[in-house]
């Protein structure tokens, strides 16, 4: 079983250089994130946190695939991702988020990771996602171009051309001629 305990980080426990960091993400990680959209993937996540004087550079880089729903037939399919976060973290009164600035409450200096690096996996999604052709459910696309076929004849048989677009196409129509 995968714990979200090994995503935190005490920042006061860091040595003074660089800290390498490494995690495997599974279904397990992803099912454990409460809210969480993705559910199922695999994804390798490595990178480092550098101390320095007043703050705390994190780099993350993860590379890997994620379990996402066809736009096309709704069948699962693995969509690659490569994810890259960069964050600025310093210790102050109370725990603040910033665009890319963090600040983690002194009296608990411990930085949790683990939804910052679902947030990155989940932004590194492309909008669309779609199987490669001839991948999709073949019934599921059958019935799509079923239905498809079915609202374009209705929609030209009941729908008159309004005249202002067929001024415009005899416009168009001329010029090419």
């Amino acid at each position: 079983m995968c714990s979200l305990e090994q995503f935190k980080i005490d920042l006061k426990a860091l040595a003074e250089d660089v800290t390498p960091l490494d995690w495997q993400l599974d279904d397990q990680f992803f099912g454990q994130l409460e809210g969480a959209q993705l559910q199922h993937g695999s994804v390798h996540v490595s990178g480092t946190i550098r101390k320095s004087v007043g703050f705390y550079e994190l780099v993350l880089r993860g590379e890997g695939t994620v379990s996402v729903p066809c736009d096309r037939c709704l069948d699962p399919m693995d969509q690659p991702i490569e994810a890259n976060l960069r964050l600025v973290v310093k210790l102050g009164t109370e725990y603040t988020e910033d665009d890319e600035v963090i600040t983690v409450d002194e009296a608990d200096p411990v930085l949790d990771t683990a939804w910052l690096i679902y947030e990155s996996v989940a932004l590194a999604v492309p909008i669309q996602h779609v199987h490669q052709p001839g991948d999709c459910n073949v019934a599921m696309m059958r019935k799509l171009q079923e239905l498809s076929a079915a609202r374009s004849s209705d929609a030209d048989a009941n729908q008159a051309v309004d005249p202002r677009w067929a001024a415009l196409q005899k416009l168009v129509n001329n010029s090419n001629n």
